[in-house]
């Protein structure tokens, strides 16, 4: 069993939900279910703590999947999505998967290949979930560093030598080695190279 695993669950059509939904709890995910996009939307909380994926119906009445998809999109942490439907066409399914779906369906579904991509969209879910915390942990190191220390950081990674940076700020090379001493203790590092790999994830020392 893999209870912290939640599968989110929309379709206008409630036989579907409840056999989908068996299924799903039968594999050992929890499930919520929904006839609507829009008691989702009502419903959902905040989903970047927990790992979740969206097993979704393309058409229904009101808002449709794909525009779920697009409210989605435009979120923080957008969930992965498996798209099903009874209706599905080449260019729908192109551009869901263009807008980042795990996968596209045809109803009626094979319980393995429905469970097969749930687990995957549960591992893009954990990968995405990782990724996130790691932005959020070296923002929150970036955020620790003064002024000055972000912009001998700036100029660290741009390649410039003690020298050069005490130049470009007015100050004196013995301040500037200070300066670059807190710089990589605060983001947690022990090499140039280190430092210019995390600057480039968070956007500094561009030109």
């Amino acid at each position: 069993m893999n209870d912290a695993r939640t599968v989110f669950l929309v379709d206008d059509d409630s036989s579907v939900r409840r056999a989908m939904t068996r299924l799903i709890k039968s594999a050992g995910y929890h499930v919520q279910a929904f006839g609507s996009a829009r008691d989702f939307l009502d419903y959902r909380r905040a989903t970047d703590q927990i790992l979740a994926c969206l097993v979704l119906d393309v058409r229904m009445p009101g808002l449709s999947g794909l525009d779920l998809q697009q409210e989605l999109q435009a979120t923080d942490a957008p969930l992965p999505i498996i798209f099903i439907t009874g209706h599905g066409n080449i260019p729908m399914g192109v551009k869901a998967m263009k807008d980042g779906a795990v996968d596209f369906l045809p109803k009626p579904v094979k319980d393995t290949v429905l469970l097969q991509a749930i687990e995957q969209a549960l591992a893009r879910a954990a990968l995405e979930q990782g990724e996130r915390q790691q932005a959020e942990n070296l923002q929150k190191r970036l955020n620790a560093l003064t002024p000055r220390e972000r912009e001998v950081m700036n100029l660290v990674v741009r390649g410039l030598l003690n020298k050069q940076i005490a130049f470009e700020l007015g100050t004196v090379e013995k301040t500037v080695k200070v300066h670059r001493a807190r710089v990589m203790e605060k983001m947690k590092v022990q090499s140039l190279p280190e430092l210019v790999r995390i600057a480039q994830r968070v956007g500094i020392g561009r030109r």
